[in-house]
């Protein structure tokens, strides 16, 4: 059977652990497992372990997305709750999930719930799995079609280590014994373990001119438009700020203020980045300049004052700060494609190629992969907000240049 969703929206979503009981009533109608108290009662700790992550709308949906699917198996194929769920029982979840059937794969992300006659109502248009063409193929006219629905390595290695999270909350709540994902010995037949460093998506310096060149020439002829926009791809690459650290959510809301200067008139930026950790960005003196350039558009004095709270990116119309990720995807695609199209009007589509295929967060990795050239790994590292120092050793090509230049002269007829 094609499966229904489960779970609403974070905002759309009652606190399951004082209001289940609205959440189970509502949603009996569409699943009848609900009426038996072992399903109810596996559905009310899968939503209290989700709405535990409730601090960050990216990690509740991933989180959501990996247990909704267990659930929907767990019982339409498996017949059981998830509680009940045996190690070679999750194997299978993890076949099924590398190899849906197609009625359990869409071919567009649409919403989970309608409202209907003022109700939240499941969207009979919903799947578990979603089928993806590349940008690049997107533009070339292809579609996504259910039978190349495909789950990458670092799909298979969420899903391991939401589950196992899943388990290790469902133990504590003394709903099972133990966790049977890990009891899962050979998860390499899943992921495949890696044996060399992946290189890093970036744009080249030549790329990175022309965009920059571009973004500054649409500042100059629409600067009501296109001043944020030039302030935008500046900060995401002079800052390696994710998309998420540029635009309010229901975390933080970023403001002129979180540009602060230190007793030694050193100017830092303070994110609020994953995992709700604060961290402090140097700002270097082209950065400095160009937020200069963009408050003196905005009519705000040179530099920020100590707690100002002008939103740091505005909406385009009305009041208040831009919470929309997709508009910066937007601002920042449309750079890329006015910077690809130039650099072919100058008989460099060959190195422009990378432009058609490149994302938001390349600029990150982009500007990244540049200052560990010349700055201590260390600033980096604490700069880009890194976990470890085996993130930021990703950005450092040394090792490839070495290798590749040792390799250029092996010879295909030996001496």
């Amino acid at each position: 059977m094609t499966p229904l969703p489960l779970i609403d929206n974070l905002e759309h979503l009652p606190n399951p652990f004082t209001q289940f009981e609205t959440i189970a009533t509502h949603l009996k109608g569409n699943s009848p497992h609900l009426n038996d108290p072992e399903y109810c009662r596996d559905l009310q700790l899968a939503l209290c372990f989700i709405y535990s992550y409730n601090g960050s709308q990216a990690t509740f949906n991933s989180y959501r997305r990996e247990v909704e699917r267990l659930l929907l198996w767990s019982w339409n194929v498996a017949s059981c709750p998830t509680s009940q769920l045996r190690r070679d029982q999750i194997e299978e979840f993890i076949h099924f999930c590398v190899a849906p059937p197609e009625n359990w794969i869409g071919t567009k992300n649409v919403a989970r719930f309608k409202l209907y006659m003022g109700e939240r109502t499941p969207n009979k248009d919903w799947r578990p799995f979603v089928a993806h063409v590349s940008k690049l193929e997107f533009k070339n006219g292809d579609v996504p079609k259910t039978k190349q629905h495909s789950l990458s390595q670092a799909a298979i290695r969420a899903t391991f280590s939401i589950l196992s999270s899943y388990y290790g909350f469902l133990m504590q709540e003394d709903a099972i014994q133990q966790n049977p994902v890990a009891l899962i010995r050979q998860k390499s037949k899943f992921v495949k373990k890696e044996v060399t460093r992946k290189q890093v998506r970036r744009i080249s310096n030549l790329q990175w001119d022309y965009v920059t060149e571009t973004a500054e020439m649409l500042a100059e002829e629409d600067p009501a438009m296109h001043e944020r926009t030039l302030f935008i791809m500046n900060a995401l690459l002079g800052m390696y700020l994710r998309i998420s650290e540029l635009v309010a959510d229901e975390r933080s809301a970023p403001v002129m203020g979180d540009f602060i200067k230190d007793s030694d008139g050193h100017w830092w930026f303070k994110v609020l980045s994953k995992g709700n950790k604060e961290r402090l960005v140097a700002v270097s003196d082209d950065m400095l300049n160009a937020l200069i350039r963009y408050r003196r558009f905005r009519d705000l004095p040179t530099l920020p004052t100590i707690a100002e709270n002008t939103p740091l990116i505005p909406k385009n119309r009305g009041q208040g700060a831009m919470t929309s990720s997709r508009q910066v995807r937007n601002i920042v695609q449309f750079c890329f494609d006015r910077a690809y199209e130039r650099m072919c009007e100058d008989g460099m589509r060959e190195d422009a190629d990378d432009l058609r295929v490149a994302t938001v967060h390349w600029l990150r990795h982009t500007g990244i992969s540049e200052d560990v050239k010349t700055r201590p790994k260390e600033h980096v590292r604490e700069d880009a907000g890194h976990a470890s120092m085996a993130t930021t050793d990703k950005y450092i090509d040394t090792e490839y240049r070495e290798r590749h230049a040792s390799g250029r002269k092996k010879a295909l007829r030996p001496n």
